[in-house]
């Protein structure tokens, strides 16, 4: 029998909880949906016994010797959320490893939850199966979630812990999928730092982390949780277990409630961010330098971790502290707090912060043509990313590429805010009309140009030689789309290559590259 999903134990009983899991799971039927990475590991990690099943629009994933080996069902095109329900459930599964394409209001999830089968994610199965160290310990994990700014803050921690000496691998939305790292043999990683998605946080029960931050909140992937409430309750899922720390925005009060309900373990602390001077138990900014007051003599003193200016090469090359925006500080607060916890010391962060390089598609400079900045910010796949990416430019030197696939979201409140930085607006995705209803209502003066293509292939080089043509020396031409890419691009990542592309064709005097 699969223990039940609340069962969160200490390391020190964990070995034993673990052999329990692994007896189970060697006479259980578990059933993995969605043959993705993610997926794919779950199949290798479970040495190929399980049920497998295709992705709902038929294509068929290269699977190795030992999946093979399952029973497995392939959907076709056209097959749609019932017939996965009917497929999935047609294989009598004991557990189902759901991929995150599966929505929360899927008919299978509903089925499922209503046939008592547990769900989980691949994060789930990856700390069931987690093998222990030599030591007989397990590597902690430490657990990141937030509407933006994840990416930026797992790579940030994982940056300050391999400083530190550690051996440290950033995985869930990023990197290697954890249930590989944790089932391989050897010794494995000293820590996770694991960027964790709604998604993957809605079929996540018995993760404890050491510690876990929840940056932020806002609307998103309303439509796979089927409202903000939902989408909130499984962000709030980040904290549940945590055994060490419970790191929250002190500006967000969302992430304050969260962390006043979580169901944490015994002696676990709260610890708040803040851009202020930090009380007893925060983490906060004291003329410049970044400072904590959470250890053993945090009545009595602060401990310097770094300074702001340390983040300014971030922002660009000739930027000072000034420059530094708000959220990109409270990603390296929240990065320095969870890497403390795992035991490094402060001239760690601070080194490891001077050296961090953010990864691509996160206000990355492409090239300057003409005196046109062209910026890849595709990662903003949210209103509330694209608002950080807006905030640092002045009135009027905007010309914003936006639009794609909605996810239910509104618009209203990031047209409202910034429409004073937009010269004009080009849109595109298939889903515009929500984003042309926010700019007629709070820009009805800002142009737009529409991006109609039929053709997916040419729907950033367009977008870019209209930008082009509508920009003058000294503006931004810049890609934050608030929107998912999904509906004209394979990621995000797919997007900001399009967009790095066609700016690179564009010919034009003194263009040079980033």
């Amino acid at each position: 029998m699969i223990l039940p999903g609340d069962a969160r134990p200490a390391d020190a009983v964990r070995s034993a909880w673990a052999a329990k899991e692994a007896e189970a799971l060697a006479t259980a039927r578990v059933v993995v949906v969605g043959l993705g990475t993610s997926g794919l590991a779950a199949l290798r990690a479970l040495d190929g016994r399980v049920g497998a099943l295709g992705a709902t629009d038929g294509r068929e994933a290269a699977l190795e010797p030992a999946a093979e080996a399952a029973p497995r069902a392939t959907l076709t095109a056209g097959d749609g959320p019932d017939a996965l329900a009917e497929a999935t459930l047609a294989m009598e599964p004991d557990v189902l490893v759901v991929s995150p394409g599966v929505p929360a209001t899927s008919p299978l999830m509903r089925r499922a939850s209503a046939a008592g089968i547990p769900v989980w994610s691949e994060i789930e199965l990856a700390w069931r199966l987690q093998r222990p160290r030599p030591d007989g310990g397990y590597a902690p994990w430490l657990a990141i979630t937030g509407t933006n700014g994840k990416t930026t803050t797992v790579t940030m921690t994982e940056a300050i812990l391999r400083q530190a000496g550690l051996d440290a691998i950033a995985v869930g939305n990023v990197g290697t999928p954890p249930v590989e790292l944790v089932t391989a043999d050897g010794a494995g990683p000293d820590v996770l730092p694991a960027e964790l998605s709604s998604f993957q946080l809605h079929s996540t029960t018995s993760l404890a982390p050491l510690a876990a931050v929840c940056l932020n909140l806002a609307p998103d992937h309303l439509d796979w949780h089927g409202g903000y409430e939902a989408y909130r309750a499984d962000k709030a899922r980040v904290y549940r277990g945590t055994t060490g720390l419970c790191v929250y925005s002190e500006a967000d009060a969302a992430t304050r409630r969260m962390v006043e309900e979580a169901d944490v373990a015994d002696g676990a602390r709260a610890v708040g961010l803040t851009l202020d001077p930090p009380a007893v138990s925060q983490v906060g900014v004291v003329e410049g330098i970044l400072a904590e007051r959470v250890g053993t003599d945090r009545w009595t003193s602060a401990v310097e971790l770094g300074q702001v200016s340390d983040l300014a090469h971030l922002v660009s090359p000739t930027a000072t502290a000034d420059d530094v925006p708000d959220h990109l500080l409270l990603d390296a607060l929240a990065a320095a707090t969870l890497a403390r916890a795992a035991g490094v010391e402060p001239v760690h962060v601070r080194d490891a912060l001077r050296a961090y390089s953010p990864g691509a598609h996160r206000s990355a400079l492409v090239r300057t043509v003409d005196g046109v900045r062209y910026v890849d910010d595709s990662k903003a796949t949210n209103a509330h990313a694209a608002s950080a990416a807006l905030a640092g430019y002045g009135s009027g030197q905007v010309v914003w590429i936006a639009g794609g696939l909605a996810k239910g979201a509104s618009f209203d409140d990031l047209v409202r805010e910034h429409a004073d930085r937009l010269d004009r607006v080009v849109l595109i995705g298939r889903d515009r009309a929500p984003m042309l209803d926010a700019l007629r209502r709070h820009a009805p003066l800002i142009p737009v140009i529409e991006v109609t293509r039929d053709d997916d292939e040419g729907v950033m080089d367009r977008a870019v030689e209209l930008a082009a043509r509508a920009a003058r020396p000294g503006q931004t031409v810049l890609l934050a789309p608030a929107s998912a890419s999904m509906d004209q691009f394979r990621s995000y990542a797919h997007r900001g290559d399009a967009f790095a592309d066609a700016v690179r064709s564009l010919t034009g005097n003194g263009g040079e590259p980033a």
